[in-house]
């Protein structure tokens, strides 16, 4: 498979480029499917929209192993000009001393104007520094939304919850009507980080990791987030919640085979939701408590951002960011919106969508969009965590002995902030 996309790439710059004396640059992602191919048509398309720059993408397996071989190719001095890296892997990639430039210094520098304004709020921030300067260049973006099965709830008599409260109360009803209430598909993204953005509480000191790495710690044993798992341990006991484990497709399938009522998964799997759900389906906001102060507030993005590379000549930092400003041009960024279900990252390219009428024949496609841009909190923009990836895999294996009853959710986040806190201070330690 890496091999297919590799040619494929190569082929797609190659055939696109008349001219030998193109300057050329490589993107390197973590994309497969029908995402990887959309990679290729973007680059395609540029290459197609001038003769200057000619891009190649190249996919290098999973997020994990792009950011892997991004690395490691770093320190040997091989670097692409691009490189895709995933929402837990940021604060990797920019705190690795030198090795990437801030993709709004390399616009700028190029001589374009740069508005940070421009982009979707909850875009906005994640890959940004404290100041807000963009370091990375969102690129696929999502947020977790609650889907709906039409059907159960018809049948259940009862409407779409919009926190969790309301669903504690229909949840017996649609048990009843003979489907699994909830599922998820990411504990970690939809019950953990956005948990604490979503009800507008801080989840690791030092702003959430923004302002330095040195003695950064997480805040995963706060009340909040307990009272949240006890009450799905709760709800899994009583036949309201199905977990089936870390396996994100694991936990879909259950509602696309129309046995559950709703599931919290990402805006950006809509459009192959579009192709394998069994059932008609909607969508509305991921849910939060009423009962929390404060509540209510925006999410912030998954997926990933794009990362000018350190190292190379001025004529590739040009074209890299020919092809960022290419990238979030209105009808560039409302084609990839629409061919993938990721969110448009522009204000324009959202407005140019629904302009169209886009949204009116898919409502759906908008709910990722419509929460991001829903008043923002002080502690909605997002994380920026060391060692993150591996904090991730803590939580996962807490969270699975939560659910099969070897471990009390208390035991459980105590040895989560433990545990996570001792690769923070590591990862502080290595950082630079």
């Amino acid at each position: 498979m890496i091999r297919k996309f590799t040619m494929t790439g190569l082929a797609l710059a190659f055939s696109a480029t008349s001219s030998l004396a193109a300057t050329n640059i490589s993107w390197w992602h973590g994309m497969a499917g029908r995402n990887g191919e959309v990679i290729n048509e973007v680059a395609q398309k540029f290459n197609a929209s001038q003769t200057t720059c000619a891009l190649t993408p190249v996919s290098k397996g999973t997020y994990e192993e792009a950011l892997a071989s991004g690395i490691a190719a770093f320190r040997s001095g091989e670097q692409p000009n691009i490189l895709q890296v995933f929402d837990a892997g940021a604060a990797t990639i920019i705190n690795a001393k030198g090795a990437v430039i801030p993709a709004e210094d390399l616009i700028t520098k190029a001589g374009y104007t740069f508005d940070r304004n421009a982009f979707i709020d909850g875009v906005r921030y994640f890959y940004a520094d404290s100041e807000g300067k963009f370091v990375g260049m969102p690129f696929n973006s999502s947020a977790p939304i609650m889907y709906i099965n039409d059907e159960a709830l018809k049948k259940a008599g009862v409407e779409a919850p919009k926190t969790w409260e309301e669903f504690e109360a229909i949840a017996p009803k649609l048990k009843e009507a003979g489907f699994i209430p909830l599922v998820q598909s990411q504990l970690t993204w939809q019950f953990t980080e956005n948990f604490f953005s979503r009800n507008n509480i801080q989840f690791a000191t030092n702003n959430n990791g923004y302002d330095s790495v040195v003695d950064t710690e997480l805040k995963v044993t706060d009340p909040n987030l307990v009272m949240m798992f006890e009450k799905l341990k709760a709800w899994k006991d009583e036949g309201y919640f199905g977990f089936y484990g870390a396996g994100w497709n694991d936990n879909q399938k259950m509602f696309e085979e129309n046995k559950a009522a709703l599931w919290i998964g990402s805006s950006g799997s809509f459009g192959g939701l579009q192709k394998t759900a069994q059932m008609p389906f909607s969508a509305t906001f991921l849910p939060y408590w009423g009962s929390i102060k404060g509540a209510g507030t925006s999410s912030f993005i998954g997926g990933a951002a794009l990362f000018a590379m350190s190292g190379k000549s001025d004529e590739e930092n040009k074209c890299v960011a020919d092809f960022f400003q290419f990238l979030t041009s209105p009808d560039v960024q409302k084609f990839y919106h629409q061919a993938t279900g990721y969110v448009a990252i522009t204000k324009a390219a959202y407005e140019l969508a629904k302009a169209e009428g886009y949204y009116k024949e898919k409502p759906a496609a908008e709910i990722g969009i419509k929460q991001l841009l829903l008043p923002a909190g002080e502690w909605s923009k997002g994380y920026r965590l060391g060692f993150y990836p591996q904090i991730r895999e803590i939580m996962e294996r807490e969270y699975g002995r939560i659910f099969s009853g070897e471990v009390s959710v208390k035991d459980a986040f105590d040895t989560i902030e433990k545990e996570g806190n001792e690769l923070l201070a590591r990862f502080a330690k290595t950082a630079g």
